[in-house]
């Protein structure tokens, strides 16, 4: 199994009531809570764990994009991954994902990935999402639009890294007279796409079709397997085989010595992150038009409904809290379960703070990378 450490890089140090006052920490919650101070600290602290996490040995770290939320502070995740480029000497960097349909010239994301990628000598993994549905009303864009956007975004993308230019491109949202990216990407003919999705019927197929690693999150471990078999029966449709290496599993881990130890500590920022964090309205979650009914009937149950505690979602396998013994057992368990190759893992999350981020991976790294890693 391979391990990319995760990060959301949250708005740590917050008072979660005054999310809760408001109703979300999405859209609406005033940014004159965020005090500029305390966010160039944690800033800093998020890159200098992503440093750690290379130091320990993860294969991988991982970046993504939110935009006018708390919950994650990276609304231009290439300034996050720029910025560890250079610092981070082994691990792979991954962008999951460019929301591409909320951009109005998505050649500017090929640009900024192959500019990543050479800088990396090709140790970047891209990945591309739609966006969750917060971000249409953040942005202004009409979610109906989304998937079109979105297939004609990467449609422009690929081909400008794997076509010469210059060539014209005329689609439906977006055109060109010249398109000819400087510079091309390090990996021929491109790095690596990976698709994060919370179980897009849509998006699956879409990973499937174009042969991309499928990365599933926020969801119990049983409807994880459900999602990774229906992406190989989709892989079969086109023809192909998907090995367990094309499916990533994105899960929260913390190690302790005991397990009631483990769950103690982890409590509050684990039900702080669920339950505060990524709390919002569903008209917000899933505006009207963004995804299908087929799509909206599976990933609904999944993500609304009563607040969680720290023993539902460990016990429904959401996440994974306990003694390095019972971590190791679970996650193989998981793994033989869903069939995966690669564990996406946030070891920071909601308000943990730092000295227990850096003493949780310490601790996945030396009692679970002997066993379960490579």
């Amino acid at each position: 199994m391979k391990f990319f450490n995760f990060h959301l890089m949250p708005y740590a140090d917050i008072d979660v009531n005054l999310i809760r006052e408001h109703g979300s920490a999405w859209v609406t919650f005033p940014n004159s809570h965020y005090d500029p101070q305390v966010g160039s600290q944690l800033y800093n602290r998020y890159l200098d764990e992503m440093e750690y996490a290379d130091q320990l040995g993860f294969d991988g770290v991982v970046v993504n994009e939110h935009h006018q939320t708390a919950y994650g502070l990276m609304p231009i995740p290439g300034v996050m991954a720029g910025a560890l480029a250079r610092s981070v000497k082994r691990a792979k960097i991954a962008i999951l994902g460019r929301a591409l349909p909320l951009v109005s010239n998505p050649l500017t994301i090929a640009e900024e990935f192959a500019m990543l990628d050479n800088i990396t000598e090709g140790r970047f993994i891209g990945g591309f999402v739609r966006g969750i549905g917060a971000e249409y009303h953040a942005f202004g864009v009409n979610p109906a639009e989304s998937l079109a956007r979105f297939q004609e975004a990467h449609d422009l993308i690929k081909r400008a890294w794997t076509e010469p230019g210059p060539f014209e491109f005329d689609g439906e949202f977006y055109h060109f007279k010249y398109v000819n990216v400087w510079p091309r990407p390090y990996q021929q003919p491109c790095m690596p796409i990976w698709a994060p999705s919370q179980g897009s019927a849509e998006t699956i197929s879409w990973a499937a079709r174009n042969r991309y690693t499928y990365c599933q999150t926020l969801g119990p471990i049983k409807s994880v397997a459900g999602f990774f078999q229906q992406y190989r029966d989709e892989a079969d449709r086109f023809g192909y085989e998907a090995s367990w290496d094309q499916t990533a599993w994105s899960t929260t881990i913390y190690i302790a010595e005991t397990d009631q130890q483990a769950l103690r500590e982890a409590k509050p920022h684990a039900e702080a992150i669920q339950n505060e964090f990524l709390r919002m309205p569903l008209e917000m979650l899933l505006p009207p038009g963004y995804t299908s009914l087929e799509s909206f009937r599976k990933i609904q149950p999944e993500m609304i409904g009563k607040p969680q505690t720290i023993e539902s979602l460990n016990d429904a396998g959401v996440i994974i809290v306990g003694s390095p013994n019972t971590v190791r057992e679970r996650l193989a368990e998981y793994q033989q379960l869903a069939g995966f190759n690669t564990a996406l893992v946030k070891t920071q999350f909601g308000t943990l703070p730092a000295d227990m981020t850096r003493n949780n991976m310490t601790a996945i790294a030396e009692e679970i990378f002997p066993t379960l890693q490579g």
